[in-house]
């Protein structure tokens, strides 16, 4: 484990809300699942800039890869997370096969999403790498964490467009809205 691994993964245990869905999660026994995006790569965020746990957190993005693409077994696995949680935590957390992902992602934002295998190779199309950061609580309580373009960025406080797909369509909203909580954030690789 590298450096950035164990201080994020540091900063994952300090968090009582992400360690409250990530051992909800675990029992549940769901196939291939991570804990992905805003609600990590945020929450480091807030370490460096010294800002509580959870500011700016808006939900717990969960990932799980079924080849089961029906959309009422998802609909059953959107259930059962939803009743391992109280309220307020309920209605953060939100889940999605990343096998069915494709099936419905051209049509929401307007650019192909060919199938996956797996729940870690979907991180290599989020839109930036900073984002593309997905963590899990395993059995023996250790925190495994998939960065496919590293954690450099998240820790720079840098975001920068994925180099492997086009510029998301909504770019500019997802930096406003970015830079609006952390002004410290540092853009980079855009015109």
């Amino acid at each position: 484990m590298s450096d950035l691994e164990r201080r994020l993964v540091e900063i994952v245990r300090a968090d009582p809300d992400l360690m409250t869905v990530l051992t909800d999660v675990r029992d549940l026994n769901l196939p291939d699942w991570r804990l992905f995006s805003g609600a990590v790569y945020q929450s480091v965020w807030n370490a460096l800039t010294g800002r509580p746990a959870g500011y700016g957190v808006k939900d717990f993005d969960l990932g799980y890869f079924d080849p089961d693409t029906s959309w009422d077994t998802e609909d059953g696995i959107i259930r059962r997370v939803a009743a391992a949680f109280e309220p307020p935590l309920r209605d953060r957390v939100e889940v999605r096969n990343q096998a069915r992902v494709p099936l419905w992602f051209p049509q929401k934002f307007g650019e192909p999403y060919p199938p996956i295998h797996g729940t870690d190779e979907a991180l290599e199309r989020f839109v930036a790498p900073c984002f593309a950061v997905a963590v899990r609580l395993e059995a023996d309580d250790g925190v495994s964490v998939a960065a496919p373009f590293g954690l450099e960025d998240v820790f720079a406080l840098t975001i920068q467009p994925n180099p492997n797909r086009p510029l998301a369509k909504d770019w500019d909203r997802i930096i406003d809205r970015a830079r609006t909580r952390w002004p410290e954030l540092t853009v980079v690789g855009v015109d």
